[in-house]
């Protein structure tokens, strides 16, 4: 219990320093770029003294950002031990043979901690990201000059919320096809696994049979393969467009007050830098979208691997729980482990 409220408020007050860090370069954005604006009521010195504010502001950046990292790895594998432990015993007390049970509590949920370990890092500072942001963005929105859109007040956000929402809607459209095959690549490598363990036997290994067995598990790793980049392939063409319409719609937007002179180059590139915080807050399933496919599939085989334990427990006459009261020695790689 310490450990999971105190790792939380360490990360947070990691969260909250990346984020006055991010604010801060956004605020020096402006004050460097109008440097060049009006390049003849600036000082040399006035732009060394950017440079530098720029580089304190970056070391102060690689210091949290390292602590955070280590942090979260630690905290991440506290709750693999916390997930494996409450699955372990469970699996214990059935007799049900399920397909992969060791690989699922092995290495599913080790996958399932590092992913919800840069997802849930992602999520949680994007929305502090975006509560940081969006005020400034939408004190901003006054220098948009297109007709149509100047009276709105807080338009940049109504266009970034908007453009988000239809991104993610086509987003799970493309990709609704991606966690089955993730789920199917998943349960081809535990039989693939399964199989190499057997050819730890010399008598296995040497016959023809387990050769065959391999080429054909591996003949259906290749089709399943060949699906995900398929489909991998044309969401990639999504993604990359949507990413760079992003980039140019703040010029589109903000570009005319800069030629009409109603406001600076530092003006722009402050807003460029504000709506690309805030789009990318509100886009973060959208750029991380081979993570969520992967989340998606990982979840689905533990939820199943627990309801079925849950669902067959071990009764007292059955053969398993008979064989127990046995003396039967245990493996020496068992034994060796209590050494």
């Amino acid at each position: 219990m310490p450990y999971a409220y105190g790792g939380a408020v360490l990360l947070f007050g990691c969260m909250y320093g990346q984020i006055y860090l991010a604010v801060t370069l956004n605020e020096w954005n402006k004050r460097f770029f109008d440097l060049f604006g009006n390049a003849s009521s600036h000082s040399i010195a006035e732009f060394y003294v950017g440079i530098l504010e720029y580089l304190v502001i970056s070391l102060l950046s690689i210091l949290v950002g390292v602590a955070a990292s280590g942090i979260t790895r630690l905290y991440t594998f506290l709750w693999r031990k916390s997930l494996t432990f409450y699955d372990l015993p469970l699996w214990r007390k059935t007799d049900v043979q399920i397909e992969g049970a060791s690989q699922r509590i092995q290495e599913d949920i080790s996958r399932a901690t590092k992913v919800i370990e840069s997802m849930g890092w992602t999520v949680v500072s994007t929305l502090m990201t975006l509560v940081a942001f969006i005020p400034i963005l939408w004190n901003l929105s006054r220098d948009v000059k297109i007709p149509g859109l100047e009276d709105i007040q807080g338009s940049l956000v109504w266009i970034s919320c908007a453009a988000s929402a239809a991104g993610f809607v086509i987003s799970w459209i493309i990709g609704t096809k991606l966690p089955a095959i993730e789920y199917d690549g998943q349960k081809i490598e535990a039989t693939f696994r399964k199989v190499l363990v057997y050819g730890e036997s010399p008598k296995i290994r040497i016959r023809d049979e387990f050769e065959t067995a391999l080429l054909r598990i591996f003949a259906k790793l290749f089709t399943n393969n060949n699906r995900a980049i398929l489909h991998n392939s044309y969401f990639d063409v999504w993604k990359y467009l949507y990413m760079k319409a992003m980039y140019i719609l703040p010029f589109l937007l903000m570009g005319p007050g800069v030629i009409y002179g109603v406001i600076t180059i530092g003006d722009l590139m402050q807003t460029v830098n504000a709506f690309e915080q805030v789009t990318s807050g509100l886009s973060v399933f959208i750029y991380n979208w081979p993570v969520v496919t992967e989340l998606r599939s990982i979840c689905r085989r533990l939820w199943e691997f627990e309801r079925t334990i849950i669902e067959n427990p071990r009764t007292e006459d059955s053969e398993a729980a008979k064989d127990a009261e046995t003396d039967e020695a245990l493996p020496e790689e068992i034994l060796e482990q209590q050494n």
